[in-house]
């Protein structure tokens, strides 16, 4: 009997030892590494519209050109200075492209875009003779921004999708301006010849400056707030006198400035 348990003890123990040796000898399993997640990049093409709104208070100067007309602005007969404002909306829309320097928050961009606003806006001067038997003389000034583009620089500070960002470059646009300068009215404020006129149509130059916030909302769709301030310079009309104007005098010249500011929302959509 007790050689029968010495035995079973003998083989129980056989078997453990092999086990043991076994599993020593089994490979070790590790828990696989995390797949890292790309972080967002702002590099890349980008195209996309705009919508805002558009404004300036703009001041129109005239200036005589011969001792009579000089003494009608004297006089305030025609309006040294008057003021017109301009507002609307404005709608287009613009393309670019960014570039975001490697683990880092710079970012770098060039950006075009251009926009049709629907500024038209008229001031009308009208002021008694020295004798008021005559009627009133009037002076129309007209102004309207139909064409807004601008060619500019960006540079931001990117919070991975969030992109606070400084503008700034090349801006021109379409300006029409007019003078119209009446003759004495009637007491009614009817008739008065046109005895002054002159307008143009050109494409103004100037700059642009500005900044935003841009958002990605997925990897390829963004939407942005911008503001910018824009000046095309100055418009000179050259307000020649009619064959109805007044004897011994020549005109006037008229400078109207074209400046304002434009806030806007656009949305991107970046290859």
């Amino acid at each position: 009997m007790t050689s029968l348990l010495r035995m079973a003890l003998s083989a129980a123990a056989l078997l453990a030892g092999a086990s043991l040796a076994s599993a020593a000898d089994l490979p070790a399993y590790e828990t696989a590494p995390a797949i890292a997640v790309p972080s967002f990049t702002w590099t890349g093409v980008y195209v996309g519209v705009n919508a805002g709104y558009i404004w300036g208070d703009h001041d129109i100067q005239t200036r005589g050109k011969d001792a009579a007309t000089r003494l009608n602005v004297q006089n305030r007969l025609r309006p040294p200075s008057v003021g017109i404002d301009g507002d609307g909306w404005s709608v287009g829309a613009q393309a670019g492209y960014n570039f975001q320097f490697d683990n880092s928050p710079l970012v770098v961009g060039v950006e075009a875009d251009f926009n049709y606003t629907d500024i038209d806006e008229t001031a009308r001067y009208n002021r008694a003779p020295l004798a008021p038997a005559l009627g009133n003389i009037r002076s129309t000034f007209k102004q309207e921004l139909e064409y807004l583009g601008t060619v500019r620089g960006r540079i931001g500070y990117a919070f991975d999708r969030i992109l606070v960002y400084g503008t700034g470059g090349l801006a021109y646009g379409k300006v029409k301006t007019s003078a119209r300068f009446n003759n004495n009215l009637t007491p009614a404020g009817v008739g008065g010849a046109l005895g002054f006129s002159d307008s143009k149509s050109e494409w103004e130059v100037g700059y642009a400056v500005g900044g935003g916030v841009e958002y990605a909302v997925t990897d390829n769709v963004t939407v942005k707030g911008e503001y910018l301030y824009y000046d095309l310079g100055d418009t000179k009309l050259n307000v020649n006198r009619t064959a109805a104007a007044p004897v011994g005098q020549s005109g006037y010249r008229s400078k109207f400035e074209n400046d304002g500011h434009l806030v806007r929302a656009g949305v991107n959509y970046k290859f």
